[in-house]
Order: C-alpha cells, then structure tokens, then sequence
C-alpha cells in the first residue's frame, strides 16, 4: 500500500488523529477536546454529538496538516461509552453513559445469581463498568426507544450508514461469547436485552463503507477498541508479552494468543482482535484513575498539572509515610470494587505537596503491579518486562516507581500516541488485504528503559503497605478480601 491513512483515536477526554504513512511516518495530526461531566453518585456523561464532531474537526484537522490525501481511515473507540440512538436517522436519544459511570451498579446488583455465568461466557466480571449493564439500565430509566449501543457503532453509522461494531469492542460488552466470538443469546436474556437489535460484529480490518466526513470519500477499513490498538502498535503479540498505557486510567493487556485464558486473578478474559478471521485474545486489567487522579491533585492546587509530578515530587526523598490508594472511581481489577472510595493516610504536620506527589505515584504504580503479577499468575509465568505508553509515562518519577515496585524493566513507546498508530495499522491491513500484520505495525522501539533501583525487600515492603491500606477500605465496606491472585 503506498498512501497515508487516517487514524482517528476518539477518547475519554478528546479525539487525537494522526495521518500516517508508512514509509515517512506521521505526516500531521490533529486534536479535539471533548468534555464528560461527572456528577454525584459515580455518575459520568457526555454529549454524544461532542464525541462525532470531535471526530470530524480532529480528522480535517490532521489532513490539513499532512497536506495530502489520505486512502482509507481507521477509529478507535472508548470501549465501554454507550448511548440509545434512533437508527432511522442517527440521533442520540441522550446523552452517553461513559466507561467510567457506575449508574447500573443496581442492575448489577439484581443479577449476582448469574455473576458465575456470565463470566463463564463473556470473561467478564457482573461490573457496571463494561457496556451490558449499561445498557441494560438505558432501557430501564431512559429509553425504550431506537437501537442502544457502544459508540463506535454510532459514530461508524453517522460516518458510513453502516450497523458494526469491531470484534475486540463486542468483547467489552458483556455480551459477546468468549470461544464463538458472536452475541450469546443467554447473555442478552440475563440483561433483558434478548430482543435488542445489535450491531453484526466484524473483523478488526473489515471494511465496512465509506465517509465523507472529512472532504473526500474515504474507505472505512480499520476498527479497534482503544486499548487493544495500543497493543498491536507496541507489537505485543506473542503470548506473555504485556503492555499498559496510562491515560486517564492505567490498563495492563497481555497477550494470551489464539485461545482465550479465564483465570482466577480478577483479570479480564477478552478478545485482543480479529484480523481476517483469526481472532487473539489477552488478560486485560484496569485501573479507574491514573491521570484523572492526577486531575484530582491538580484541583485541589496541589501541583499545576502533570507537568509538575517530576518537580515537586522530586522535592522530597520519599513519601514521607504517606499511603494513598487513589481509588477515586473505585477498584477495579483484581478486586472489582466500585463502591470503594480513595485514602490517603499517614499524614502529619510535616506533610509537603511532594510527599502526596510521590504517594499517588506509588499508589498508581502498586495498582499496575498488581495486574502485573495476577497476569503472571494466570500465564503461568511472571512477566519479564513492560511495555508503556501514554500522557504519564513522560514523568521519570512514575516510570521509575512502576519499574521500582514491578521489580522488572519498564520500557516506554517511542512511538506517541499507540493507540492510534494501531488503528492505523488495522486499516491498512483492511485496506491491503494480505498484507503480514508485521509490515503494518510500527518498528518498536523504547524511548526510555527504566530498571528497578530498589531491592526486592524493600518493594515488598511498599507494596505491603498499599495492601494494608486497601484491606482496611475493603474492611470498612463489610468486605475484607484483597486480591483474588
């Protein structure tokens, strides 16, 4: 394939798009805000039309930039976002309950009888935050009207006509049959969902129609869940190999090949992509806020952004004492505990901004080794290094606390923006029939290795404080287990 695409990676808190070729690399790109509203009770929406004319403005702005045209167009998605939508002419029917909103935690809580089966199916945990439940709650309290999807499925109809949505996204709703990679009919009758018209699933490179929402007809060839196309641009593809990015939370996938791994964990069993009709698969972890916590710190006038972690955190030789368990969404894997809430203890008259600075860091940090070693659990085997990428893995100080407490290298991506380099790597395979996956992905190649500078004793001993301090909120909520690894 000789021309650029355009790869649109539409997020939680804006759409990125990046005009890439393969031979010169990125030729322009383009950025939109969007802006979720978090309200009391857990609650996160946003204007559907936002997510769409983000699209737009950031798509027109990266081809702008490249100065040429572009031959096919990929998106990728926030996963677990949905709305109801009128299928006859595209319009939301409100506004999108985001990944992050725990609203159906009721429903979730109706349906525990069946928590053992439907993760038995889908490999997901009964957890308001994967796409069912929501669902599920839209036609309870808001709609019963129209088609209710994730997304993706609306944005690729305003963008082409069609009703898809990609293999890797049906595999985070709760909904998708793990081994036959089609909707399970008894899913769908556990949620009250069986008489839903849902999008046909396709593969990850399918073509699917084409746009004119960014000036000249383009082919739509590329589709992937956010995370997932993180994978694939840092070439994490053979079995237990791992990568997180760290974004407004932090997600630890590892590759688990052609056959599915349901483990014991708490991690998540899901479809990594579908590419020609050979589907991967990968143990998927979560954690609810990393960047978003940073956002928190920041409001609250402690630091000035993200910029400032380095700086001030480095200020001070340690923590000083202070634990903070920045669950301020909740807990997610291994525990999947949303109704936990955050805690910051061990703090004195002497306590600086940089001692809270450093204590965040670990406290995301001693999250994502958590997924690290239930991953290794689950495999069979420890993970030998990680791959990172996203907006925090420019501060020094969380990068050398993550290889700190994992006890392992953490290699960070040279490579800006993954998830859409692997939305485009998807749209070219869609584009090029038969062409390797090799030759779309990107070379990888770290810009950073960060080895750990502190003994294994001593990392068991900050990790053990961190567990301390989440089995007292687990305790505190009339449930004292820790992690199911």
């Amino acid at each position: 394939m000789t021309g650029p695409v355009l790869a649109v990676d539409q997020g939680t808190s804006g759409t990125k798009a990046l005009v890439v070729c393969p031979e010169r690399g990125v030729l322009g790109t383009g950025f939109a805000p969007v802006h979720p509203r978090a309200l009391p009770g857990g609650l996160v929406e946003v204007d559907p039309r936002e997510l769409y004319d983000s699209v737009v403005a950031a798509g027109r702005e990266a081809l702008a930039a490249a100065g040429e045209p572009a031959v096919a167009v990929g998106l990728a998605n926030q996963g677990e976002t949905v709305l109801a939508w009128d299928l006859a002419n595209g319009e939301p029917l409100g506004d999108a309950l985001v990944w992050q909103d725990r609203r159906a935690a009721s429903v979730c809580d109706e349906l525990t009888d069946h928590a053992e089966e439907l993760t038995r199916i889908t490999g997901l945990p009964l957890d308001p935050y994967f796409a069912a439940p929501k669902m599920a709650w839209i036609r309870r309290s808001l709609t019963g009207a129209g088609v209710v999807t994730t997304s993706d499925a609306w944005l690729v109809h305003r963008l082409t006509g069609a009703f898809v949505t990609d293999a890797a996204t049906a595999g985070r709703t709760g909904l998708l049959d793990l081994d036959s990679v089609a909707w399970s009919d008894t899913a769908l009758d556990v949620y009250g969902l069986g008489a839903e018209r849902l999008p046909r699933v396709v593969d990850c490179d399918t073509p699917v129609g084409t746009t004119t929402a960014f000036g000249p007809p383009l082919p739509l060839t590329g589709l992937l869940v956010d995370q997932q196309a993180a994978l694939l641009a840092q070439d994490v593809t053979a079995p237990g190999t791992a990568k997180c990015t760290y974004g407004t939370g932090a997600f630890l996938l590892a590759q688990t090949g052609p056959a599915p791994r349901r483990g014991g964990s708490g991690l998540v069993a899901c479809v990594a992509w579908r590419l020609a009709g050979r589907t991967s698969y990968c143990l998927d972890g979560q954690v609810y806020t990393a960047a978003s916590a940073v956002r928190w710190l920041t409001d609250l006038g402690v630091i000035g952004g993200a910029q400032d972690l380095d700086p001030v955190g480095g200020a001070v030789p340690d923590s000083g004492g202070v634990t903070f368990v920045p669950a301020l969404a909740g807990l997610a894997a291994p525990w999947w505990r949303g109704d936990v809430r955050g805690s910051l203890t061990g703090l004195g008259l002497d306590t600086r901004p940089g001692h809270l600075v450093r204590a965040l860091c670990e406290g995301i940090a001693a999250q994502v080794t958590e997924l690290a070693t239930a991953a290794g659990g689950d495999l069979g085997t420890p993970l030998t290094t990680l791959r990172v990428d996203g907006g925090l893995t420019r501060s020094a100080l969380l990068m050398q606390t993550q290889a700190d407490l994992l006890q392992r290298p953490v290699e960070v991506s040279a490579l800006p923006d993954a998830t859409a380099l692997g939305v485009a790597a998807v749209a070219r395979l869609g584009h090029s029939p038969g062409l390797p996956v090799h030759e779309a992905v990107p070379e990888w190649k770290p810009s950073a290795v960060y080895q750990p500078r502190i003994t294994a004793d001593e990392a068991a001993d900050r990790l053990g404080r961190f567990r301390t301090a989440v089995a007292a909120l687990l305790a505190g909520t009339g449930h004292a287990e820790g992690p199911a690894a």
